[in-house]
C-alpha cells in the first residue's frame, strides 16, 4: 500500500515525545506520502512548523482551536495571518472552528475568532480546517456567509446537511470514526459525498480505527478508514487512497 495523504494529525503532540522521530521516519516505508499537521494553539502553531522544516512530507496548517482560545486576544488572529504568509508550508488555515461539546470557552468568542479566522483565509487565499462538534447550525451559517474552500474535518453532520457545504465546494475528511460498528449516520454521510469530495484523516493521535479503537492512532492507520470507504463505495483500497490522494493535493495546491 502507497500513496497515503493524511490530511490532519497532530504530530507535534505529547503523545508521540518518546518516539516521534522514530515514527515520522518509517513513513515512507509504510506507505505515507504526505501529513497535513494542523496546529490548534500559538504553542502548536511553533511545533507544528518545526516538524514542516524537519520533515519534506510534512505540510502545516496554522490556527486558533475554539477548545484552546481562553487567555487569547483577537490580536492572536493576526500572528497567525503573518506566519501563513511567510512559511511556504502553510497551506491552510486550521484547526479552526465551533465546539459546544466542551463548553470550555464561551459561544461569542468562539464565533468571533472563528470568522476572522475565515476572513484570514480569504485575505491571503488559503484553504481552511473547520472543526465543527455539535455546532453544525453556527458552522455552516458562517461558512455560507464566507464561502472558502476548505474542509469539514471528522465529518459528523448528516447525508442531507452535506449538501450545502458540496454546493459551495467542500470537502469532507473522515476518519477512525467511519470504521466504528454504530456510526450509521457517517456510513450514510459518506455514501452520498461524491469520493471526489472526501479526504482520508486520522486526528493522530485521537480516533484509531477498529481494530485499534482506543489506541494511539497514526497516519499507516488510514488503511482501514480506505478499507471501510472502498466497502462503502465499491471500491478496491488502493482506489479510495489514491483518489482521495489527489483530492487532497487539489484543495492544498500541493505539486
Amino acid at each position: 500500500m502507497s500513496g497515503i495523504f493524511d490530511t490532519h494529525a497532530h504530530f507535534d503532540d505529547e503523545q508521540f515525545d518518546e518516539d516521534r522521530g522514530a515514527l515520522l521516519s518509517s513513513f515512507s516505508q509504510n506507505g505515507v506520502d504526505y501529513v497535513m499537521n494542523c496546529a490548534t494553539n500559538p504553542a502548536s502553531i511553533q511545533s507544528t512548523l518545526q516538524l514542516a522544516h524537519d520533515y519534506d512530507f510534512i505540510f502545516a496548517a496554522v490556527g486558533l482551536h475554539p477548545e484552546d482560545l481562553n487567555g487569547l486576544s483577537l490580536e492572536e488572529t493576526e500572528r497567525v495571518k503573518a506566519l501563513a504568509q511567510q512559511e511556504s508550508k502553510v497551506k491552510a488555515i486550521g484547526e479552526i472552528g465551533l465546539d459546544y461539546y466542551w463548553k470550555v470557552v464561551p459561544r461569542e468568542k468562539q464565533l468571533v475568532f472563528f470568522e476572522r479566522q475565515l476572513e484570514i483565509a480569504q485575505e491571503i487565499d488559503l484553504p481552511v480546517i473547520v472543526h465543527d462538534r455539535e455546532a453544525h447550525e453556527d458552522t455552516y451559517a458562517l461558512l455560507l456567509k464566507h464561502k472558502p474552500q476548505g474542509v469539514l474535518h471528522c465529518y459528523s453532520g448528516s447525508a442531507e446537511s452535506a449538501q450545502a457545504m458540496l454546493d459551495i465546494g467542500f470537502y469532507f475528511g473522515f476518519g477512525g470514526a467511519l470504521t466504528f460498528k454504530n456510526n450509521k449516520r457517517g456510513v450514510r454521510a459518506a455514501r452520498v459525498i461524491p469520493i471526489e469530495r472526501i479526504l482520508l484523516e486520522t486526528d493522530a493521535p485521537y480516533m484509531a480505527p477498529t481494530p485499534y479503537r482506543g489506541k494511539r492512532n497514526d497516519s499507516t492507520l488510514i488503511r482501514f478508514v480506505a478499507e471501510k470507504l472502498g466497502e462503502i463505495k465499491g471500491l478496491e483500497t488502493e482506489e479510495v487512497i489514491d483518489i482521495c490522494h489527489q483530492n487532497a493535493k487539489k484543495l492544498f495546491r500541493i505539486g
